[in-house]
């Protein structure tokens, strides 16, 4: 295992903002590093609320997932459903909500698997991913423009699943490499 460096923070010599968004604010800093060095780097800061993604799970096997239309890509994309932590709201809070917004199930059981971050190099958002079980029917509205597509997926067949086209969010896939490898580790 790689032993990790003592790195000293670069000193932020300025800030000023760029661009601001609905969503977003461009920050771009000016930046001294320890060996003198100066650099000019941009970031993206969003609201700081955080987000979620759920791997649910019927109780027979089944992965749930939701087909939507994706801005950045301007296609659709097959992937877990996610959404933004509502302000008061925790992980689990946000992940059952968002469950029974997308998807029409509530949950008893979440299991976190990791908080992540998302492109951390210029972008300060993070992400709870969990595994849902023990669902159980119940809809709320949620804030989509359309209906979403919900995919069931065989458990057993996920493998097949990284072979679909259409299922490129690394989000999405780093969820199910976490979920099949925590569900493996249930098994032994």
């Amino acid at each position: 295992m790689a032993q990790k460096k003592d790195h000293s923070l670069p000193e932020i010599l300025a800030t000023s903002s760029a661009a601001q968004s609905r969503l977003f604010t461009i920050e771009s800093l000016e930046l001294s590093f320890s060996n003198g060095e100066r650099r000019q780097y941009e970031r993206i800061k969003g609201s700081g609320r955080g987000a979620v993604m759920i791997v649910p799970i019927t109780s027979d096997g089944q992965l749930i997932l939701v087909r939507e239309y994706c801005a950045g890509t301007h296609d659709y994309q097959l992937g877990f459903p996610k959404g933004l932590i509502d302000p008061g709201e925790t992980p689990i809070e946000a992940a059952n909500r968002e469950l029974m917004e997308e998807v029409g199930f509530g949950a008893e059981l979440f299991h976190p698997l990791k908080q992540v971050s998302m492109a951390p190099s210029y972008f300060n958002a993070t992400m709870h991913i969990l595994i849902a079980q023990g669902l159980y029917e119940e809809t709320r509205e949620g804030d989509e423009p359309e209906p979403l597509e919900v995919v069931y997926w065989p458990i057993s067949k996920w493998p097949s699943l990284l072979e679909q086209a259409d299922f490129t969010e690394a989000r999405s896939v780093a969820a199910l490499m976490m979920a099949t490898h925590y569900l493996d580790k249930l098994g032994e």
